[in-house]
């Protein structure tokens, strides 16, 4: 696919760097002119990602989130890798209610939510080890993106 603007942020997998990729993503995206409703959608799956990272890729807490964004006519994707310990099974994880991490309260609803604000949600082994979780939404249209391999 050709963007017509795209941009990389490298960060640290802290809890407070979630809160500025959610608005540097949707600072990014007004170029393509969302509505209110299409921005929320992006920062909320935006935040559940970064969210993921930060809290299951790295559990001795040292790491970073890269966060891709690409902008086409009317299409926003968005990747966002680790190079954490990984998901096993993506089926497993995508379940409603499935996480690793029963003991802090955690609802297992993350893909679930991203997978409800966005047009698709897949996920991949990232080459260096680790996860990314691309994010598709198409902004002014009810058109669905199909998912990429």
């Amino acid at each position: 696919m050709s963007y017509k603007n795209e941009m990389t942020i490298k960060m640290p997998a802290k809890s407070i760097n979630e809160s500025f990729a959610r608005s540097a993503v949707a600072a990014f995206c007004v170029e393509l002119n969302p509505t209110l409703d299409e921005i929320a959608d992006i920062k909320t799956a935006v935040s559940e990602a970064v969210t993921n990272c930060v809290v299951h890729a790295y559990p001795s807490g040292n790491g970073n989130i890269e966060l891709w964004v690409g902008l086409s006519e009317n299409c926003v994707e968005i990747k966002i890798s680790d190079n954490g310990i990984g998901i096993e099974n993506f089926n497993q994880a995508m379940q409603p209610f499935f996480t690793t991490k029963s003991t802090d309260e955690r609802a297992g609803m993350g893909f679930t939510v991203m997978e409800s604000f966005m047009d698709s949600v897949s996920l991949s082994n990232n080459e260096g080890g680790g996860l990314v979780v691309c994010l598709k939404k198409m902004l002014g249209k009810n058109n669905k993106v199909e998912a990429s391999a």
